[in-house]
């Protein structure tokens, strides 16, 4: 049985997955054993007295993968998930076998990142989406949406200062990757993750027709196609 980790995204949880695993179930039954986790300080995860990072991020996979005794997984990593998830096999590439990845931004610059971070405003988000936010409150029940908005907006930050994934460690990754992307993604364009999968020694470009960025619009049947597929590639 195949070991698949599914990495949610920045203000995501777990939680969000819950369609795609069902559908995975379906799919692929008891080729798969399925794996979810919530990056500390998001769902019902408590922070650690540090800055959310890519670096704890990976660690917090490796934890999970040493607490269900997975030495090698698959990844999915959706939109930040996916960034984790190229770390995790950047640093250490002898616990991944493949990664796919969706609607991931990888060029991460000192603008983009103010705009980004911009929005990540509470008070902001409660006057123009109060949904949203109600969503976020309801989510972030382990350390509280605001702190997880404040700690976002300073990871994006840093990853507009000095992003972690350079071509240089791209071209490290020597492992199958699936870059994949919406054609109505308005987060990261099909050209940005074309380039990307150009970049990574074995990388290879999906792009999703009629699929915009936020998760709960993506066609969970389609995407647990794809992964299953992928995952199951020899």
């Amino acid at each position: 049985m195949t070991a698949l980790i599914l990495l949610h995204g920045a203000l995501g949880a777990a939680e969000q997955f819950a369609a795609l695993r069902q559908a995975l179930r379906e799919r692929a039954g008891r080729r798969l054993a399925v794996h979810t986790l919530d990056f500390e300080g998001h769902g019902a995860a408590t922070h650690r007295d540090r800055p959310y990072g890519m670096a704890h991020f990976v660690e917090n996979v490796c934890d999970v993968m040493d607490r269900s005794a997975i030495d090698r997984a698959s990844l999915f990593g959706y939109s930040m998930g996916g960034y984790v998830a190229l770390c995790l096999a950047a640093s250490r590439p002898d616990r991944v076998e493949r990664i796919m990845t969706l609607g991931t931004r990888f060029r991460w610059t000192p603008e983009g990142a103010a705009r980004e971070g911009a929005m990540l405003d509470p008070r902001r988000m409660e006057e123009k989406v109060p949904q949203f936010a109600a969503l976020l409150r309801a989510r972030h029940v382990g350390a509280g949406w605001e702190d997880v908005l404040d700690r976002t907006r300073e990871m994006m930050a840093a990853l507009g200062a000095g992003p972690e994934l350079t071509d240089a460690t791209l071209g490290s990754i020597d492992i199958p990757v699936r870059i994949a992307v919406g054609d109505r993604d308005g987060t990261v364009s099909v050209e940005e993750s074309a380039e990307i999968a150009r970049v990574l020694p074995r990388g290879e470009l999906e792009v999703l027709l009629n699929t915009p960025h936020p998760f709960e619009k993506i066609d969970a049947a389609r995407l647990a196609e794809s992964i299953a597929a992928f995952v199951a590639t020899p």
